[in-house]
């Protein structure tokens, strides 16, 4: 391979790993525990965008099971990024072969 063929590869997969950062920020998941009590949204970025909380669930005397609640559907928000993003970056690596 010579080094004009090896520069525009690499611009290649520059403008590839662009692209693919800029469709995972404008991503969005959506998880959600207790039967929906929690529900989350984050971005591809993995940066939360959104929680709610059923009123049904806010019991003073049980804060732990509310923050098992919102931990277990963040987590599972982040799973689905991350699936995402190994789905986005298969289909781009199977365009650069």
């Amino acid at each position: 391979m010579d080094m004009k063929s090896l520069q525009n590869l690499m611009k290649q997969a520059q403008k590839m790993q662009e692209k693919l950062q800029e469709e995972m920020g404008e991503l969005r998941v959506e998880a959600t525990s207790g039967g929906g009590a929690v529900v989350v949204t984050m971005d591809g970025n993995k940066k939360l965008m959104a929680l709610k909380i059923q009123p049904e669930v806010i019991d003073p005397g049980d804060a732990e099971m509310l923050q098992d609640l919102i931990v277990a559907a963040v987590n599972e928000a982040v799973r689905k990024v991350e699936e995402a993003l190994k789905s986005q970056a298969s289909s781009l690596s199977s365009l650069m072969r």
